[in-house]
């Protein structure tokens, strides 16, 4: 009883592992906004200016309720990503399939404020 209690075991704990390494891992990238009038988006604790195509995985601190985290740019459905809305404080993660063209982030709110939008390009 007890050596098949650790065959079963011994399977399970190599499904857990199979699944594990089968997951698709994506680049990350990290957005913020407020609680000031500021948005950054980086990777590697860096400013994006440039990306490769492909998917990321978005997280967004957003750090005040007046503001919210928007990516625009081409590939995206009616060119623009809403990714926390105002009224909004907290965390998301979501991934996002950058084509090649050039992307803004935003506070469509205070989008006239220099220091609430950016741009970067992917190619």
């Amino acid at each position: 009883m007890i050596r098949i209690s650790l065959i079963a075991g011994a399977a399970l704990a190599a499904l857990a592992l199979a699944a594990q390494s089968g997951a698709k891992s994506f680049p990350k990238l990290a957005g913020d906004v407020g609680p000031g009038f500021t948005i950054h988006l980086t990777q590697n604790g860096k400013t994006v200016k440039s990306l490769k195509p492909g998917t990321y995985s978005l997280t967004v601190d957003d750090r005040s309720d007046i503001h919210n985290f928007v990516v625009k740019g081409p590939g995206l459905k009616s060119g623009a990503r809403e990714i926390t809305g105002v009224g909004f404080k907290g965390k998301k993660t979501t991934l996002i399939n950058f084509v090649k063209g050039t992307y803004t982030y935003v506070c469509t709110p205070h989008q006239q404020i220099p220091s609430m939008h950016g741009s970067f390009k992917v190619g």
